[in-house]
């Protein structure tokens, strides 16, 4: 099998949109894989919600992990959430290196101070000096070189939220400059949203953050891809409705005893679903070569 790196790079040079929802378990990487998506993504937010914590909590080794999980899951690309490199361009580039090792497509690293704080959830910009944040994306890229220069770094900057889309696109390009493959930033309305791709010189990737409360536009996939963008990352569209579905059914049966938001039939198909999705009739078939014997 051709190897992941190789197959968002192909992806990428096609020019085919990268439409990835944000998943924090296999079978939700399956789920996007038999919809027909060409890319999953690990996000941080989604890695630390289903960890009970917070993003900024968590260590390099528990997000690799998860990541690794899901891309060994399924056979498409996996992009992940790398934060801040977990450190200095040092940490940053042992990073990069375990999330190749891990099977990942490509990460993006922001410019956020580690170790990261929770007010950044309150969409408060920990912007680190733009050398700073630069050399560490140089780094970065000499650890991909070095061990897989098919994996993409996509270079992410938050300050477009406090400092505007001129400091935003500037730091995307700067980071162009030592070698990174896409940009991520997060404009503000859907002027700058427009305006960006024409600002950057790396192509960009946008992240639908549906639920956010800081007014960021939310735009169809089409819309991005007239704008320029060649990539989107749905960053809780998995986690958000799974979670208040289970809120409702949890609610329901204590307070009832019952449930009844699906009917039985329902439930017969959705099990079935869930065991075809993990390939059960497969270990079936194995072991009524190996040990069952009816």
């Amino acid at each position: 099998m051709a190897k992941k790196t190789g197959a968002l790079r192909a992806h990428l040079e096609a020019g085919t949109f990268l439409h990835m929802p944000s998943v924090y378990d296999p079978l939700g990487a399956r789920l996007v894989e038999q919809a027909g998506f060409e890319a999953a993504y690990v996000g941080g937010y989604v890695t630390g919600g289903s960890q009970a914590i917070t993003e900024p909590l968590l260590t390099m080794t528990e997000q690799v992990d998860v990541a690794e999980a899901v891309a060994s899951s399924v056979d498409i690309p996996v992009v992940a959430d790398a934060g801040a490199g977990f450190g200095e361009p040092l940490h940053t580039m042992r990073t990069v290196r375990e999330f190749i090792r891990a099977g990942i497509a490509g990460v993006h690293l922001e410019d956020q101070l580690f170790p990261k704080r929770a007010h950044y959830h309150k969409y408060q910009v920990h912007g680190v000096p733009t050398s700073d944040f630069v050399a560490k994306i140089k780094f970065a890229c000499r650890a991909r070189d070095e061990t897989d220069p098919d994996f993409v770094i996509i270079v992410r900057t938050d300050t477009c939220r406090e400092f505007g889309l001129e400091e935003a696109s500037d730091r995307i390009n700067r980071a162009a400059d030592v070698g990174a493959d896409l940009g991520l930033l997060f404009p503000r309305n859907p002027a700058e949203a427009e305006q960006a791709p024409k600002l950057c010189r790396l192509p960009l990737v946008y992240v639908m953050s549906r639920g956010n409360r800081d007014g960021r536009p939310i735009f169809t996939r089409k819309d991005l891809e007239q704008m320029g963008y060649v990539a989107c990352i749905e960053a809780q569209v998995v986690l958000l409705p799974a979670f208040i579905a289970q809120q409702k059914a949890l609610k329901e049966l204590r307070a009832t005893g019952g449930f009844t938001m699906l009917t039985e039939a329902e439930m017969v198909r959705a099990r079935r679903d869930v065991e075809d999705l993990i390939r059960l009739e497969e270990y079936y078939a194995i072991e009524e070569e190996t040990v069952e014997h009816a």
